[in-house]
């Protein structure tokens, strides 16, 4: 019997972990580092105990039994694909909520995986499935079966230690750079790869099995909308899969899952063919032998509480769930919200949560590990929280996330929410014709612009924080604005540089109604002594009110300035080398994600103080490129 659980986990997971112990009476243990002092998912269990980190394994053993739980959830990333430590739960006593160890090894390792899948008569895509990869084999792959090639980790997901190599230049360093993300993320550099099919669509399947023999699947979900192989909207069903395809693909997955015997709730990757294929066609990706980021989308549309499944199968219950009474119920959809800036190229965002407010309605639901006052670092994953909408059908639901997206108030930390708005509301989209490369062909075609209201809205939301009231007072007030010039309020009349606006504005629903130019709208908002932050339906704006002086010597003309917190990965020059435009300089690494600091032109290298190793604030100051005069 399983009374007390610790979650060795952080943020949205944890806390959605934490409902479902909740609901089912249970005592729930968080776990948090000193980064995540005071987070969300510190509160919402029943007691908190501090470890170094989410990866230290033994840790999180003594934490648990200190804390008395008899049991361990892993979530999702971390640890909960480590079969090691999957075993030293179970030595310590301690019931593991996840699969036996055994399946973690032989799932975890991709080479194998496909091996298992081709004997359990599961289509897979051609490639080289050894213990590792070297380059003379992954040269001679290509001589046979061309390009585009795919080279990706052997351990872990989520699109960590994947390239997508297109030509032949690019073999050699593709299968570096891979090889040292796999190692970063996962601490096994090894890599496989495997002929990179043009236009699939991703789509999985949840299977859910038990310690007796019984494994049924609950559908599938279309994961297709991805960026840098992270996925961004995620749905179920499918809207290219129907009841024939979808008894296929089932009867794969839990194959496949009864072959290597696996026990609780895991999820079975497949792509499917693209454009000019067979619409049946599917091939075997890999298989996650944990809960999905993604699982609520199926747990909405099969009416299935997945963690409370997690947690009868790891008790030793039998299912309760047939197959035949499996059956799909309308639709779900789910975008991820991440702290990052679209309209600086999705790079990592940081702050302080100033303002939050989640969005409600029919068919609505947010998972979040965030709320008021939260601080958003480099130290984790982007992923804030997720919304999700369910309706009747695909078009019903679609428009719901939309709605969700625009009353979702979140100042302090600029998130691609208003971007995701962009994307929903796509013809191509919309109709369900989508693929996995879909979105990366279509960023310079999506607007990242902030509308040309929310300056203005936030000119007026900073005066009226200044005046404490809703009413012009006599006499024009000013504000020197960061990258805009002098912002005046004078009356009606808002001026910014040379660009004038007629403006009023009253409170409104716990923020302000603001009219430009006639059209009044409601804004989220709040000022500082440094920075204005103003947002409605989605869209967010961050205008500086002063220019902050940095500490240090002045940097030389030219510098290369870090656009985002991270850490120095790799040194690729040094003071005195003469490089060409686009030569790599420097890569940062900051929430798992690679960046190149590379040369804008030709010219001389000066000013490089950095080593690996080191931290770097956004816009410090990294490295100049003098140019020959």
């Amino acid at each position: 019997m399983i009374d007390s659980v610790l979650i060795a986990n952080r943020g949205e997971v944890a806390v959605r972990v934490a409902r479902t112990l909740r609901d089912l009476g249970m005592t729930s243990v968080a776990v948090f580092t000193d980064a995540d002092a005071g987070a969300l998912h510190t509160d919402v269990c029943d007691v908190a105990v501090r470890i170094p980190s989410y990866l230290d394994g033994d840790a999180v053993l003594a934490a648990a039994q200190a804390a008395g739980a008899d049991a361990i959830h892993p979530g999702y990333g971390f640890l909960s694909e480590n079969a090691d430590f999957a075993r030293a739960v179970q030595a310590e006593g301690l019931t593991w909520v996840g699969p036996p160890p055994a399946a973690i090894d032989l799932m975890g390792d991709k080479a194998r995986a496909k091996q298992l899948a081709r004997a359990s008569g599961v289509p897979v895509v051609p490639g080289i499935e050894g213990e590792d990869v070297s380059l003379a084999e992954l040269e001679a792959f290509v001589a046979d079966h061309g390009l585009p090639v795919v080279i990706k980790a052997l351990a872990g997901g989520g699109g960590k230690g994947m390239r997508v190599v297109r030509e032949g230049d690019d073999v050699s360093r593709a299968l570096d750079a891979a090889r040292r993300e796999a190692e970063s993320a996962f601490g096994n550099g090894r890599v496989l790869v495997e002929r990179y099919l043009e236009r699939p669509r991703h789509i999985e399947v949840q299977v859910l099995a038990d310690a007796h023999g019984n494994c049924v699947h609950l559908g599938e979900r279309e994961c297709s909308l991805q960026r840098r192989h992270q996925k961004v909207i995620e749905e179920a069903p499918s809207s290219v899969v129907d009841a024939a395809l979808r008894a296929r693909m089932g009867a794969a997955a839990v194959g496949l899952a009864q072959a290597c015997g696996y026990e609780g709730v895991g999820t079975v990757e497949f792509i499917a063919g693209g454009p000019g294929s067979d619409r049946g066609d599917f091939f075997f990706l890999e298989m996650n032998t944990r809960l999905q980021v993604e699982h609520p989308v199926t747990e909405l549309v099969y009416r299935v509480d997945l963690v409370a499944e997690q947690l009868r199968v790891a008790a030793g219950a039998p299912l309760d769930l047939e197959q035949d009474a499996l059956i799909p119920i309308g639709h779900a959809v789910e975008a991820r919200l991440y702290a990052e800036d679209p309209a600086a190229g999705f790079l990592p965002a940081t702050g302080t949560v100033l303002a939050y407010r989640e969005p409600t309605g029919d068919g609505i639901r947010v998972d979040s590990g965030i709320r008021l006052g939260s601080e958003v670092g480099t130290a984790y994953d982007p992923m804030l929280a997720k919304v999700i909408a369910h309706g009747p059908d695909r078009a019903t639901a679609l428009r719901r996330l939309d709605r969700a997206l625009a009353d979702f108030d979140l100042l302090g930390v600029a998130t691609n929410a208003a971007f995701s708005r962009t994307l929903l509301r796509r013809e191509d989209v919309r109709t369900g014709a989508i693929d996995t490369g879909l979105l990366e062909r279509l960023l310079g075609e999506l607007d990242t612009a902030v509308p040309d209201d929310l300056l203005p809205a936030a000119v007026w939301a900073a005066f009226s924080a200044d005046t404490q009231a809703l009413t012009v007072a006599p006499g024009p007030w000013r504000r020197p604005l960061a990258d805009h010039g002098e912002a005046r309020v004078d009356g009606e009349t808002v001026t910014v540089g040379e660009r004038q606006w007629h403006v009023r504005g009253r409170a409104a629903n716990g923020g302000v109604q603001v009219e430009v130019e006639g059209i009044a709208r409601r804004y989220a908002a709040l000022s500082r002594p440094d920075v204005i932050w103003v947002g409605r339906d989605a869209h967010q704006a961050e205008v500086r009110t002063e220019v902050k002086v940095r500490s240090g010597t002045v940097a030389p003309a030219g510098s290369l300035e870090a656009p985002m917190p991270g850490t120095v990965l790799l040194v690729e020059a040094k003071n005195g080398d003469e490089v060409g435009e686009g030569d790599v300089l420097l890569v940062l690494e900051s929430m798992k994600m690679e960046l190149s600091i590379t040369a804008p032109h030709a010219g001389t290298v000066e000013g490089l103080q950095l080593a690996v190793g080191d931290r770097v604030a956004r816009r410090q100051p990294l490295v100049a490129v003098i140019a020959p005069s």
